[in-house]
Order: C-alpha cells, then structure tokens, then sequence
C-alpha cells in the first residue's frame, strides 16, 4: 500500500493505493476514513488497484474550513482525486452516504466512473408523503440526541436506525468498537465521528439526487441492497432508486456495513458485478 496527499485550493486529501489493475474507488459511509473498508479494500487488490481516501473533514483530510459542505462537494473532490490518478473512468464501490456521492459523481462527473454499485444510500427525497417525512425525522432523532445527549448516545441511535447486527459478520471480523487502544487514535475517531455527525449527517438529509442527470447515466449504475435490511430506509431508497432508473437492485451479504462485517462474501459478490461490466 502507498500513500499520498492531494492538493486542491480547499482541501489536502489523504489517499491510499494498492493491488494492480483497473482502477476502483471506494466511497466510505459514516465516518470512515482511508482505512474504515480494510479488509474490502484487500480482498479487492488482487485484481484490482483499490483508492481509498480521508473524506474532508476527518483523519488527515485538512479542508480550509470544516462545515457546510454538501454533497457535491465530497463528489467533486472524488472526481478531482479520480482525475489526478489516472485519465481512465474507475469502478466505484459506494456504501451509504459514500453511495450519495457515488450518486453524485455518476450524475456530474459521469466520465471519471466506469460502473457504481451504489450500496443502499440515503437518498430520502426520493421518498413521497409520509415515508419521507418518517426518513428525514429519523435524521432529525438522531441530531437531537447528538446535541442532547452527546455522541455515545447519537452513535447509538444511528445503529439501531440502520439496522446494524454486528452478530451478523464473517468470524474473523472482529467487533466493530468507536474506541481504540492508543488514545491518540481513539481521539481522532471521536473527532471523526463528531465531524460526521455535525456536519455530514445534515447534508445527507438535505441531499437530492439528480434523476435526470442519472437517468442519463443509469447504464452504469447498479443500486445495491444488503440480505438483511429489508425493513431499513436505506434499503427502501436504494429500491426506489433502481425503480426509478428501470434497472434491478443487486443483493449484497448482510445488511448496511456488510461490507465491514462480511468483507469476503461481499468482496466476491463485487467481483462478480464488476465482471460482467
């Protein structure tokens, strides 16, 4: 694995490279940084050169100022970092928030994406009515008991809210923890995890995706849900999703992080998609 910085006039964005082949990105959901999709990130290196980064905002990621960003503009610093590695378009793995920027640089940097699998993001306003009401106020819980209650309790509620099992993961996937043995570490996971929930929970919220710029595109999108989130929002957007572009939802191992809790099920499943491209 290398490392590297990106320089732009807002941000200094910390990436990470390794394996050979195509090139494929991953967009982290939550607060994960460059290395919240590791064991993904390994399973996929062997056919393939897998680019992971800090979003702006968290870990080493260094923005000029650290809020209001939307989601447009996490797409455009995937699309400048996309850009600077290689002329050719990448595949794109996004998971949640991570797949509203997928979302997001498929519709308005569509050359730089050769194929997004775009895993159960958080698109509310594509709900109607009382769905989306009953999505976007979950949102509202969840910022609420953040500012209420702090991130112990937030942390807490976002689980609960997307349906995370962590029973549900492969046995050699430890169990996930906010805290770390160095405290340093354990510091700026709260810090990260602080960022997100002040500043990018919000712009999820208020994200809406471009359909017909999607639309435009849909040849290379794949919405995916996971095998256990049925009952979740995040698995009923990315439904409405794939209804709304005519194509079919691909189903993944697990539910919202299968891609932390099942890393080998769901790098193989990816392989396969990427595959048939």
């Amino acid at each position: 694995m290398t490392a590297g910085q990106l320089e732009t006039p807002e941000v200094n964005l910390y990436y990470t490279t390794r394996g050979a082949g195509p090139n494929f990105l991953i967009l982290q959901g939550g607060a994960g940084n460059a290395e919240g999709s590791e064991a993904l990130a390994n399973r996929m290196a062997d056919q393939f050169t897998v680019i992971t980064y800090d979003r702006r905002g968290l870990s080493r990621s260094t923005p000029v100022r650290t809020e209001g960003y939307e989601i447009a503009a996490h797409a455009a610093d995937a699309a400048r970092l996309l850009a600077a590695l290689s002329p050719e378009a990448a595949f794109v793995f996004g998971s949640s928030m991570g797949a509203l920027i997928g979302l997001e640089l498929a519709a308005h940097h569509g050359a730089l994406v050769r194929l997004l699998v775009a895993h159960e993001p958080p698109a509310y306003r594509l709900f109607e009515g009382a769905e989306q009401e009953q999505a976007l106020s979950g949102h509202a819980e969840l910022l609420a008991t953040f500012q209420r209650e702090g991130l112990p309790a937030a942390m807490k509620v976002m689980i609960a809210r997307s349906g995370v099992d962590f029973n549900d993961r492969e046995p050699e996937v430890p169990l996930p923890t906010v805290a770390a043995a160095d405290p340093q570490a354990a510091a700026q996971r709260a810090a990260d995890f602080t960022h997100f929930l002040r500043w990018d929970v919000p712009a999820v919220a208020r994200y809406q995706p471009d359909m017909a710029a999607l639309a435009a595109e849909k040849a290379k999108i794949v919405p995916a849900v996971g095998t256990t989130s049925a009952s979740t929002f995040p698995y009923r957007s990315a439904i409405a999703l794939a209804g709304m572009l005519g194509v079919t939802a691909a189903e993944f191992p697990g539910g919202h992080t299968g891609y932390v809790m099942r890393p080998k099920a769901f790098a193989a499943k990816l392989k396969e998609l990427l595959r048939q491209e």
